[in-house]
């Protein structure tokens, strides 16, 4: 292993402690030479996902399955699909799970969920092993819609309060939270969202298909086709900068709202594991996200690389969870 990249991990899982990595190291666990599952130490991985298939977080857990497999950086790697209240009914399964060797997907959506749902399992009670990506938002209406900006839809809310509906994932995830403080910044009370919850992407995209609802909330990923192809129109997206699938979308700000919101994703791991299975699963999740198989996963899907792990993974988590709270109380979510 080069000094460089033995550096960079141990870096990463700082929070576990150099001392497990290399005990790691010596037994094959940590190995980055080898494609074999006796170097990988993990024969056997499961991953879950607290959604239905067809969103973000399936994505990046059948991403993360594939680029895991191929790499032989672990014997197998399975997924499993545990919908619902935004994703907290999947946090409840990790807390009960008694397979050391597991990952969850979770993200921003998850940090808002814990909070509107008040969830009795919590982000805090698991074992963060690593931020992965992040994406910007977009805002779509159906293609035949009569809103052609963002302030056409924001001036029909606020004249028709509720009759103007926004689809998007579970109450208090991104999607939520970025329609809240789209009406904030407008002017408009809280009172007047009509948000629709759905558990998976591909849900509230068949309610945007069938004009059951006025517009939708999303990852960019995930509508990015459907704009390609005329079947839904977008209005705007939530980064600083225009998304590189779709250029020609203006930014909210380039539309006078002053509102930036990306939503990351991340794993975490079982809260009742021990250092060196953290340090374990960090290193694994690290080499991953070193191959050119997941760089490419990156550029194929349009992920940002927000790759943070151990000790500052940990501490980002806990400033997300307390400015998450800030901006739900804010926007009349709790």
């Amino acid at each position: 292993m080069k000094l460089e990249s033995t550096m960079k991990r141990l870096s990463a899982v700082g929070a576990i402690g150099v001392a497990s990595v290399f005990a790691l190291s010596a037994c094959g666990g940590g190995s980055t030479s080898g494609g074999n599952e006796a170097e990988a130490g993990i024969d056997r991985l499961n991953i879950i996902v607290p959604a239905d298939p067809g969103g973000g977080w399936d994505q990046t857990g059948r991403a993360m399955q594939k680029d895991l497999q191929e790499n032989d950086l672990v014997g197998n790697a399975s997924v499993v699909n545990v919908g619902g209240a935004g994703g907290t009914n999947g946090l409840a399964q990790l807390a009960t799970e008694q397979n050391p060797d597991t990952l969850m997907v979770m993200g921003y959506v998850m940090v808002g969920a814990v909070e509107t749902n008040a969830a009795e399992n919590r982000i805090e009670d698991t074992t963060p092993i690593a931020r992965l990506t992040e994406e910007p938002l977009i805002v779509v209406v159906p293609a035949d819609s009569p809103y052609q900006t963002i302030d056409d839809l924001l001036s029909a809310i606020e004249s028709e309060g509720q009759g103007v509906s926004i689809t998007g994932g579970s109450a208090g995830g991104a999607d939520h939270i970025l329609a809240g403080q789209m009406l904030k910044e407008a002017g408009i009370s809280p009172e007047s969202l009509n948000y629709i919850p759905y558990s998976g992407g591909g849900e509230s995209l068949a309610a945007l298909l069938g004009n059951k609802v006025s517009a939708g909330i999303s990852g960019v990923g995930e509508y990015a086709e459907q704009v390609k192809a005329g079947k839904v129109r977008a209005l705007a997206v939530s980064g600083e900068e225009p998304a590189a699938q779709l250029p020609d979308v203006p930014t909210l700000t380039d539309e006078g709202i002053d509102l930036v919101l990306t939503n990351w994703r991340g794993v975490v791991a079982p809260g009742n594991i021990d250092e060196a299975k953290a340090a374990e699963l960090t290193e694994l999740v690290t080499e991953m996200a070193e191959t050119e198989s997941w760089k490419t996963t990156l550029e194929t899907n349009a992920w940002s690389d927000a790759f943070l792990a151990g000790e500052e993974f940990d501490a980002f988590l806990q400033e997300d969870i307390a400015a998450v709270k800030t901006t739900l109380t804010e926007i009349g979510l709790l």
